[in-house]
C-alpha cells in the first residue's frame, strides 16, 4: 500500500490530553489529608505574636507536625539540607532528629515563620492543597507517557483482543522468546539487550511487537526515535513470524519530520491515531 507522508503527518494531533491529565485532584486531596490533622495543628501559629516560642512549645507537644513542613516548601521529602554562612545542615522532618533551635533557624530562613505570623496565609489546609497541586502539574509528563499506551489500547479491545490472552502489556524480548519459542537474537544483541515492547499480539500466524508515543513538543529525543526504531524495523524483518509496529502522533514531529519521513520511507507497518480511528489493528492484525 503507497502512502503520501505529507498527507498522513497532516493529520497528526496537537494533543491527546483526556480530562485527568493536567491534575489528579484525588491524588492531591489523599496527599493533604494524609496530614491534615497536623496541618490544623499548625494553623494555630497563624498570627502568632510570639511564634518563635509558640513554634516551640508546639513541636515539645506535637513533634509530629514536622512532617508537614517540607510540603510547605514545595518539596517532597523527608530530610532537607540548606546551607548559608553559618554552615550547613542536614534536616529531619520524619521524626525529632535536630534540636528545636536548629528547627527554628530552618522556619526563620526559609520564611515560613513570616508566612505564618503575618498572615501571608489564612489556612494550611487550603495552602498545602495549592502547592499540591502545584506538584502534581509536574507529573504531567508520566502521565502523558500513558496516554498513547492508554489510547493505543481501546482500540486493541474493541478490536477484540483479550489481555493475557492474546496481548498483552510491557513485554520484555526474554518473555516474547521464552512463551512462543521464537529467536529475537536480530533485536537482542545476541541476547546483550534487554527491550520491552509496550504491547505484543499473538495471532494464529504473527507475533506483533508494538511500540506507542506521543509528541506534543519537539526536541532531539524525536530524531533518536526516529532512527532506532527504523533499525528496530529493518533487523525485524530478518525474523520469521515477528513484526514490528509503530503508533505515533503527535505536532512535534513537525521539527523532526526528516528522520520520521525516512522511517515512514522504510518501515510499513508505522501509523498514527487516524490509522488507529481508521480500523488498522483490524485490518493488520491477522
Amino acid at each position: 500500500m503507497n502512502r503520501d507522508f505529507n498527507a498522513w503527518l497532516s493529520g497528526f494531533r496537537d494533543s491527546i490530553a483526556d480530562y485527568g491529565y493536567y491534575i489528579d485532584f484525588e491524588k492531591v486531596h489523599r496527599n493533604v489529608d494524609s496530614i491534615k490533622i497536623e496541618l490544623n495543628i499548625l494553623n494555630s501559629l497563624i498570627g502568632s505574636k510570639n511564634i518563635e516560642e509558640d513554634f516551640e512549645n508546639l513541636l515539645k507537644k506535637y513533634p509530629e507536625v514536622l512532617k508537614c513542613i517540607p510540603l510547605l516548601l514545595a518539596v517532597r521529602a523527608n530530610e532537607i539540607y540548606c546551607q548559608d554562612k553559618n554552615g550547613g545542615c542536614l534536616y529531619q522532618f520524619n521524626g525529632f532528629a535536630n534540636d528545636i533551635d536548629s528547627y527554628k533557624y530552618f522556619m526563620r530562613e526559609t520564611g515560613l515563620f513570616d508566612l505564618l505570623e503575618n498572615h501571608i496565609v489564612n489556612n494550611l489546609v487550603d495552602y498545602a492543597t495549592g502547592v499540591e497541586t502545584g506538584l502534581d502539574s509536574n507529573g504531567r509528563k508520566n502521565r502523558g507517557g500513558h496516554l498513547m499506551e492508554d489510547l493505543v489500547e481501546s482500540f486493541i479491545l474493541k478490536a477484540g483482543f483479550i489481555k493475557d490472552v492474546n496481548y498483552f502489556k510491557e513485554m520484555y524480548i526474554h518473555q516474547i522468546t521464552d512463551k512462543w519459542n521464537i529467536d529475537l537474537s536480530a533485536i537482542s544483541n545476541k541476547g546483550k539487550m534487554e527491550k520491552r515492547f509496550d504491547f505484543v499480539i499473538k495471532t494464529p500466524n504473527m507475533i506483533y511487537g508494538i511500540e506507542t508515543n506521543f509528541y506534543g513538543s519537539g526536541g532531539s529525543k524525536l530524531n533518536e526515535t526516529a532512527r532506532s526504531y527504523k533499525t528496530l524495523a529493518w533487523e525485524t524483518e530478518e525474523i520469521d513470524g515477528f513484526t514490528f509496529v509503530w503508533f505515533t502522533d503527535g505536532k512535534g514531529w513537525a521539527s523532526a519530520r526528516n528522520n520520521l519521513e525516512e522511517t515512514f520511507d522504510v518501515m510499513q507497518h508505522i501509523y498514527n491515531i487516524k490509522d488507529l480511528e481508521d480500523g488498522i489493528i483490524e485490518k493488520t492484525f491477522k
